[in-house]
């Protein structure tokens, strides 16, 4: 191997070292961390991250990575060398651009957003994440104002999550996805509901997590490089590619959410898990993108996990499990009952069918604190009206409706479309596989997962981030993102559900 190259690599891994040492430190934050933890956790945030920005940003870094793009200008760009020295470079352009002191800032900023957010949450007041909020969103357009003019100012947050897509991309993908929803949901309304009162009963907490904990063994989830806690809002997050975590919560008015939340992450920890371990402590190591990231969540929480055949297997152990709460329920009215078809105020338990309309409302609203065309103190009232205009309800409170996510205290604006995008790719792939795995029904009735996890880790999660987004899924697929795969899939499935 290229001696300059082995000296970018150490390079490239302190930095990712630095980087694992804050994602321990945020993991911390949102499971055990004391709440008076704050404001010291945001420093230590503050120092890592700048810390980092400076290794990575050193004149000696530009100057391995000119050398090496010149060395290696002839190599197959395929190959893992050039592969990483792109992604390198690319990475390094972004983050050359902004001052280690704004990373700093950053962290503390959102350190405090995030305690602000959690309060105000359990409150239902966003007047206290308020001010938080508009700081962040201030950084949030001094960070794009370190970039080149794009076709459009929220294209340059996108890139992080999504490399290469274009907000006018997405907004096409969406207004060709929505009247076909709308539609959908329109005829399901207009169709016989289906029960589940069930579902809401009483239900063991710690009976519910463990159970979800044996779904996600069989699927493949490897506990020796894992572990599952509870957190404010659902996540997963990886230190190395044998230290991939989860997190999950149980509500007590929506007990099932906790299956299902449980089996999303696990979607997410399996891809970190399945990465190629050469592509450790490089830019290479982590998913290529949130869209495909998300497509991994979103296929074993809905395309497995919310399937027939699937439920064939675990419904009698689930029953068994809950005898008195599924007395007299059939295993085709269970289905049903986990697919049910109506508009809800929180996204992350929202149908399939419904779900993208979350994200639209929510891109749309990103994209306007970016233009400055909306107030913050006005986005409860704005989050509401276009809830109603959606679909057709309003939100009872600030915590069901616009302190719901996360995201937006931790600075993640250009994220949220990534969930849609990532709902489309797990049909685009699921398509393929079918083709492939043919008997692939089947093994789901028998509850064995051991093919379906194999494809997805030989096309998908192997290549880490060795291939940009739309790049994978051309190459597994055989064509970049496209809405028509998921429309088909949502109509066929909910056409048989409702009758329609």
């Amino acid at each position: 191997m290229s001696e300059k190259l082995n000296q970018l690599k150490e390079l490239l891994g302190e930095v990712s070292d630095l980087g694992k040492a804050a994602s321990v430190l945020s993991w911390d934050q949102q499971v055990n961390m004391p709440p008076m933890g704050g404001e010291a956790r945001g420093q230590q945030l503050a120092t890592l991250s700048k810390i980092a920005q400076e290794k990575f940003t050193s004149d000696e870094v530009g100057r391995l990575l000119e050398d090496l793009k010149a060395e290696f200008a002839s190599a197959d760009p395929a190959s893992d060398e050039a592969a990483m020295i792109r992604v390198a470079a690319r990475n390094y352009d972004k983050s050359k651009r902004v001052p280690p002191e704004f990373v700093a800032e950053q962290a503390i900023v959102s350190t405090k957003a995030f305690e602000a957010w959690v309060e105000a949450k359990a409150k239902s007041n966003f007047s206290i994440f308020q001010p938080h909020l508009e700081r962040v969103v201030e950084l949030v357009k001094k960070y794009i104002s370190f970039f080149p003019p794009a076709d459009h100012p929220y294209d340059t947050l996108l890139d992080d999550y999504e490399p290469g897509m274009k907000t006018e991309e997405v907004k096409a993908i969406f207004n060709a996805l929505r009247p076909k929803q709308v539609e959908l949901i329109k005829a399901i309304t207009s169709s016989r509901q289906v029960r589940d009162d069930f579902l809401f009963k009483k239900y063991n907490e710690a009976k519910l997590l463990a159970f979800g904990e044996g779904i996600i063994s069989k699927f493949g989830y490897d506990w020796k490089r894992g572990r599952q806690d509870k957190a404010p809002h659902p996540f997963e997050t990886a230190f190395s590619v044998n230290d991939v975590r989860i997190t999950t919560r149980f509500e007590k008015d929506n007990p099932m959410a906790v299956l299902f939340s449980t089996m999303h992450e696990s979607g997410h920890a399996m891809y970190e898990q399945g990465i190629n371990p050469a592509y450790e402590r490089t830019p290479l190591g982590g998913g290529t993108s949130l869209a495909v990231h998300e497509s991994q969540s979103r296929m074993w929480e809905n395309l497995v996990g919310r399937s027939l055949p699937f439920w064939e297997h675990f419904f009698p152990a689930l029953k068994k499990t809950f005898p008195s709460q599924l007395d007299g329920v059939s295993l085709k009215t269970f289905y049903k009952a986990i697919n049910k078809v109506e508009p809800s105020l929180i996204r992350v338990n929202a149908d399939e069918a419904t779900y993208n309309l979350h994200i639209m409302l929510r891109l749309e609203l990103e994209i306007a604190m970016v233009e400055g065309r909306v107030a913050i103190k006005d986005l409860p009232e704005l989050w509401n009206a276009k809830m109603q205009e959606y679909l057709g309800i309003t939100p009872p409170n600030d915590a069901k409706g616009v302190l719901q996510d996360i995201h937006w205290s931790g600075g993640a604006i250009g994220y949220f479309s990534t969930y849609a995008l990532g709902n489309l790719v797990s049909v685009q792939l699921w398509e393929k596989l079918k083709k492939d795995i043919r008997d692939l029904d089947d093994q789901l009735r028998k509850g064995k997962f051991d093919a379906l996890l194999g494809w997805l880790r030989e096309k998908v999660h192997v290549h880490g981030h060795k291939y940009d987004p739309q790049d994978l899924v051309q190459k597994v697929t055989g064509s970049k993102i496209t809405p028509e795969p998921y429309i088909h899939y949502l109509t066929k499935k909910y056409g048989e559900i409702y009758g329609l």
